[in-house]
């Protein structure tokens, strides 16, 4: 059976290790890091997942704010809350929590972010600076998945690695990092997708695969090699009556036997989604310490 990446683990270290870089930036007298969440409507995963931020951040001791819009909110009104938010003295860092309604374009307001302050790491000044190996945001998802491979020891130099789904908030930022320079970094990445003619073929000569799907239980142990490194960032609720809430989580790896076959796998949940939370934490502890530094130069 394979070994775990616990993400719930290692973010709780991870958090464990912001709180007390605050504290010690708050003991020589500075503020406390500050991070916002935009939320336009009532989508329900939207909402859990920002009072999971919002607590996240009292735990870190950061301070966190909450700007709650209506779903009829007009792209101009939108853009305009922005404008001020990117001009607000002492806030470190803001999100968008996405996805937006439909009437609103999403590329309009992930671009009007300031890019200091863009602590999802989605600007395109971001996402460049990232693909020319420039210190940078970096997008919360494929940070994590970078920062659970460096503290687990997996080897990626020289290692053929498969990412599925080429999305820009996943899979195309995570062929990036991985063929950088560095470690973890210098592997050889391979990008699949829809249009794939034979992703298997490609799959059963990875090191490592890390797929970003949504389709629950693509990834079957047919698919993997002995011993890869398994990486699942997909998450889908799979209704199902013999379960007490009526539905099961599900990942992109069908887990159960593609964990007999791998040396290391992602749980899900518990797994990735961990992670994401703590790098967002992590990327607007790096915007704070940015300003403070600089205020002390």
């Amino acid at each position: 059976m394979a070994n775990i990446l616990d993400g719930i683990k290692l973010s709780k270290q991870i958090k464990q290790e912001i709180k007390e870089e605050v504290i010690q930036y708050v003991n020589q007298g500075h503020r406390q890091p500050h991070l916002l969440a935009v939320l336009v409507g009532e989508n329900a995963a939207s909402v859990t997942y920002v009072n999971n931020k919002i607590k996240d951040c009292q735990a870190v001791g950061f301070k966190s704010s909450l700007l709650k819009l209506k779903s009829t909110v007009t792209e101009d009104e939108l853009l305009e809350e922005v404008k001020k938010l990117n001009e607000t003295e002492g806030l470190d860092g803001f999100i968008v929590q996405l996805p937006l309604p439909k009437h609103i374009n999403q590329e309009k307001i992930i671009t009007a972010i300031n890019p200091d302050k863009d602590v999802d790491g989605f600007h395109p000044v971001n996402f460049g600076k990232m693909a020319l190996e420039i210190e940078s945001f970096l997008p919360a998802t494929p940070y994590g998945i970078m920062e659970m491979l460096s503290r687990y020891n997996i080897p990626t130099e020289g290692k053929e690695v498969v990412v599925i789904g080429r999305s820009r908030i996943v899979g195309r930022p995570m062929s990036i990092l991985l063929s950088r320079k560095g470690n973890p970094g210098d592997a050889t990445v391979t990008l699949v997708h829809s249009k794939t003619v034979d992703i298997p073929k490609h799959t059963r000569n990875a090191d490592i695969i890390i797929t970003a799907l949504g389709v629950p239980h693509f990834l079957k142990a047919d698919m993997i090699k002995q011993g890869a490194v398994i990486v699942d960032v997909g998450i889908t609720k799979v209704e199902d009556s013999t379960h007490e809430k009526g539905y099961y989580l599900a990942g992109d790896v069908d887990f159960q036997e593609v964990s007999k076959k791998a040396s290391w796998i992602t749980p899900v949940p518990g797994g990735v989604g961990p992670m994401t939370r703590a790098m967002l934490l992590k990327n607007t502890l790096y915007a704070y310490s940015k300003e403070i530094n600089n205020k002390n130069k």
